[in-house]
């Protein structure tokens, strides 16, 4: 079956025809790292990780990369008010987000280039379009690209071109398609920028480079001059990815992107997330409260993409149910488990149903059956000879327990502390995946 995507710069379903056949390369904007990341930010990430195995499951060799934004308007403030320099603050954060992928269960990609290892691609980057006529220096040596001199520019956006002010110009990373400007490529050196080690040399003169050159230098160097995919936030289309197109287009001359992903936003119970209004939520706060990471994950992901997600706690404890409800049924067509040669002998033994752990409570040979073991129930393993659970499969602590001790167990059964009596004698049958109650 053939892959079809909806693509930002068709509005419409295109079949997914990479540059080279059986190759995918993927370049998805990460965060700006001046905060820990929010669930906002990660209902993207979520997403792009959704392709990214789809993918790697559909047989494409992927190489796949995403930035990490460390030399902004933001992150730059973000130390000068911590008096710190740049990388050390931005450090920290970036760990914790590839911390907090981990945790959700985000795969790795192939590289998360950051924006201050490639100032000097970007220096050559800039050089290109002055060349090319598709920029100008200004009086204060920064350098802003000539929006008049693209063309094409607004292709992606759609932005009304009649809004364009001719040779008006915007410095700031981050403004409104009512004030389309020509933007900047490279922004003078400020006290601020040398105090917090975020400037550096150029031709033109000393300073730092803007947010949009970054990401298309970014994906140029580490996939190629044309990209076969490109993911982002919704509000990322205007103007960081219509900039980017601009730019990277005026200086190879070559379709920068064949195929653009964007993500819809997320809402927090119907309400924009905003820490004025105090409901930002970040993932290790949720985590904090004692959700399970892939009831975030699954809350994340319970909206198409195309549309906004409404985060709340009502459907975060629903995630929660519905996963039990998949575990439970995956334990149930699993609900086997066999000693390390793979022959568990059926054990017959008489049934301790326990919540917690009592020690004095087991006999050697007793069959252990409760809702799910944790380590806690260490202490009277060596007494048991066969665990019945509630809950768990294959990898479940019960189950990797009974693998080292060689005795059988049935996990994740959904109702065993209901079914079995306790002080029953019961035959625990581990390959076959069945517990029955003697007479």
């Amino acid at each position: 079956m053939t892959l079809k995507l909806y693509n930002t710069l068709t509005r419409s379903l295109d079949p997914f025809e990479p540059l080279e056949e059986g190759s995918a390369r993927v370049y998805a904007c990460g965060p700006t790292i001046y905060d820990y990341a929010h669930i906002g930010n990660f209902r993207a990430f979520v997403v792009y990780d959704l392709l990214h195995r789809y993918l790697e499951w559909s047989g494409y060799e992927v190489r796949f990369v995403m930035n990490l934004t460390d030399v902004d308007d933001k992150t730059i403030e973000g130390a000068a008010e911590r008096g710190t320099t740049l990388r050390e603050y931005t450090g920290p954060f970036a760990e914790a987000f590839l911390e907090d992928s981990r945790t959700l269960g985000i795969l790795p990609v192939d590289a998360y280039p950051r924006a201050t290892d490639h100032v000097d691609a970007m220096v050559g980057f800039v050089e290109r379009l002055l060349d090319r006529e598709m920029a100008y220096v200004t009086d204060d040596g920064s350098v802003y690209f000539s929006i008049a001199a693209f063309p094409d520019y607004g292709k992606l956006s759609r932005v009304d071109l009649d809004q364009v002010k001719p040779g008006a110009r915007v410095a700031v990373d981050e403004y409104a398609k009512d004030d389309v400007r020509d933007f900047a490529l490279w922004k003078a050196v400020k006290p601020q920028d040398e105090e917090v080690g975020a400037a550096w040399d150029a031709p033109w003169g000393r300073g730092r480079p803007g947010w949009h050159l970054e990401c298309s230098v970014m994906s140029v160097t580490e996939l190629g001059e044309t990209l076969d995919i490109h993911m982002g936030g919704e509000d990322l289309v205007f103007p960081h990815h219509e900039d980017e197109i601009a730019q990277s287009e005026g200086a190879t001359g070559k379709p920068f992107v064949r195929n653009w992903l964007h993500v819809k936003h997320l809402l927090v119970e119907g309400r924009k997330m905003s820490k004025s209004a105090g409901n930002f939520i970040r993932v290790r706060g949720l985590l904090d409260e004692g959700y399970e990471a892939a009831a975030i994950r699954h809350q994340l992901l319970s909206a198409q993409y195309r549309h906004d997600l409404n985060f709340t706690r009502e459907g975060l404890e629903g995630s929660s149910r519905a996963l039990q409800r998949l575990l439970d049924f995956e334990g149930r067509l699993e609900a086997l488990l066999v000693s390390p040669d793979g022959e568990a002998t059926p054990l017959a033994g008489q049934v301790v149903r326990v919540e917690a752990v009592v020690t004095s409570l087991f006999e050697r040979g007793d069959v252990l059956v409760t809702r799910s073991t944790t380590p806690a129930f260490n202490a009277v393993l060596p007494l048991v000879g066969a665990i019945v659970t509630d809950r768990g499969g294959l990898l479940s602590h019960a189950a990797i327990i009974a693998r080292e001790y060689g005795i059988p167990a049935v996990v994740g059964t959904a109702e065993a502390t209901m079914a079995i009596p306790d002080g029953a004698r019961v035959m625990v049958d581990g390959t076959a995946g069945r517990t029955t109650v003697l007479g």
